[in-house]
């Protein structure tokens, strides 16, 4: 399936000259449809290879994932910087912002 991940997005991005970030903010439609490997929303599984320098709390949460029954996530509509998280397709589309 696919990741549809921003920061693999993102990262196939680069650094955006107009905002002078290296973060897109907000991300649009067009952005999303950026051919490029690291696409996540068009392109199945993984990226082809990192997409950032991981610190050592994210490599020791790869080597010992939480267990849950998520599977899907999003960036909570609140502009907290939170996210939600869903077990199923049909809760992830009820977390959409409207």
């Amino acid at each position: 399936m696919k990741l549809e991940a921003d920061p693999t997005v993102q990262y196939a991005i680069g650094f955006n000259i107009l905002q002078q970030t290296w973060w897109t903010n907000p991300l649009n439609l067009l952005d999303l449809q950026l051919n490029s490997p690291y696409n996540t929303y068009i392109y199945e599984g993984l990226p082809p290879a990192p997409i950032a320098n991981p610190g050592l709390s994210a490599l020791r949460a790869v080597a010992f994932p939480a267990e849950t029954t998520y599977y899907f996530f999003r960036a909570k509509c609140n502009d907290s910087g939170l996210h939600e998280f869903a077990e199923t397709f049909e809760e992830h589309l009820q977390n959409a912002c409207q």
